[in-house]
């Protein structure tokens, strides 16, 4: 199937089609957002994101060097909407000093996750102890029935952790999304 001009046969390339239409592909977005360390600054910044219909896959919100200043990690994908618009409304509000959207080439993002996974036998707790040594994944509890596991890294390395426990039983987990950092001497 072509896609161009009506009663055409031209056929448009993925990149024309994505200019003649404005997307993007499929790119996730990290935002680094500094803003004023205030109440009602994180609801406004999520309400203007959910008015405009982008889903957040991870949001992080942590102190910086400044007590004033507290820096919004959000993670979301740029397939759906195009994320210039939002960005120039997110600097009109008030409370918000900077955002940058960082390319992940050049951007150093971690994840925590703490995984309890089922272990009724010692064969098992084992073999779970063996994957998580691999992961560099940190056993933080253990008891007759359960191994707590800690992991830090990206994404798909605490994904990949994480589908690997489930088949011994995933009781129970806890991810913290992505906080992320760019490299090199940027201040954002």
């Amino acid at each position: 199937m072509s896609v161009g001009e009506p009663a055409t046969k031209d056929i448009l390339s993925l990149d024309e089609l994505e200019a003649a239409v404005g997307l993007r592909t499929g790119r996730k977005h990290i935002l680094s957002i500094l803003v004023e360390n205030k109440p009602g600054v994180l609801t406004r910044i999520t309400g203007l994101f959910a008015r405009r219909g982008f889903n957040i896959d991870t949001l992080a919100v942590g102190p910086t060097d400044d007590d004033a200043v507290s820096r919004i990690t959000l993670t979301l994908d740029g397939a759906v909407h195009p994320i210039d618009q939002v960005t120039k409304q997110l600097h009109k509000l008030v409370n918000v000093l900077k955002i940058r959207d960082l390319e992940p080439a050049e951007t150093l993002a971690r994840e925590l996750a703490v995984f309890k996974v089922s272990t009724v036998d010692g064969a098992t707790r084992a073999e779970v102890m063996q994957i998580c040594e691999i992961f560099r994944a940190v056993v933080v509890d253990i008891n007759k029935r359960s191994v707590v596991v800690e992991v830090t890294g990206g994404c798909d390395k605490v994904d990949a952790l994480e589908g690997l426990l489930r088949p011994f039983g995933l009781i129970e987990m806890a991810r913290t999304g992505e906080i992320a950092i760019s490299r090199g001497r940027s201040e954002t």
